[in-house]
């Protein structure tokens, strides 16, 4: 019984695990954190739009950006963070064979629909709404209320179909990681 039991919780974690790997979570947590202080809770001046606006552009960068790095760890166990390019990991410290961590067509979409997820959820926000745009109608607030359930499952059926097998940097790689990504 506790065999089974540590085997449903090892799944558990794994599914939760690959989960974060998929949203741009750290992303997402600052800008919750950033964006009520830099928008005045909604109440922006000039000043506040452009911080605004700055905190996601950066965001939506990282985002992106994040759906193409990998790590991989070495034969003595040490971890190694590249950014995937058409030849493999870029920078390559050793003398590895690193061309499975290449570009992939997968890459494009993870970036793309991260970057609409966090769109959603940034331009959605209610202090980035009051502030960017105070006098929406019912209508836009209906469509705010629908948009979210909708993008998000659509990027999920896109994420099944497009799994990720790429350890970014900030999230821990595994010994096995060079044979999975040489799967996709």
């Amino acid at each position: 019984m506790s065999n089974s039991n540590q085997t449903i919780s090892q799944k558990t974690l794994t599914g939760i695990g690959n989960l974060i790997r998929l949203l741009p979570t750290g992303t997402v947590f600052m800008f919750q954190f950033l964006n009520p202080l830099l928008t005045n809770n909604g109440k922006c001046h000039t000043i506040n739009k452009y911080l605004s606006g700055i905190l996601v552009i950066v965001s939506a960068f990282s985002c992106c950006f994040a759906s193409f790095t990998d790590s991989y760890e070495d034969s003595e166990g040490i971890s190694h963070y590249g950014i995937a390019t058409n030849k493999g990991l870029w920078p390559n410290s050793s003398s590895q064979d690193l061309s499975s961590y290449r570009l992939r067509f997968g890459d494009f979409v993870h970036a793309f629909f991260s970057l609409i997820v966090f769109s959603v959820v940034a331009l959605l926000d209610p202090n980035t709404v009051e502030c960017f745009h105070p006098s929406s109608e019912s209508t836009q607030k209906a469509l705010l209320m629908a948009l979210p359930p909708v993008i998000g499952a659509v990027s999920g059926s896109i994420f099944v179909m497009f799994p990720n097998t790429r350890h970014g940097i900030g999230y821990p790689s595994s010994p096995s990681s060079s044979s999975s990504s040489a799967k996709s």
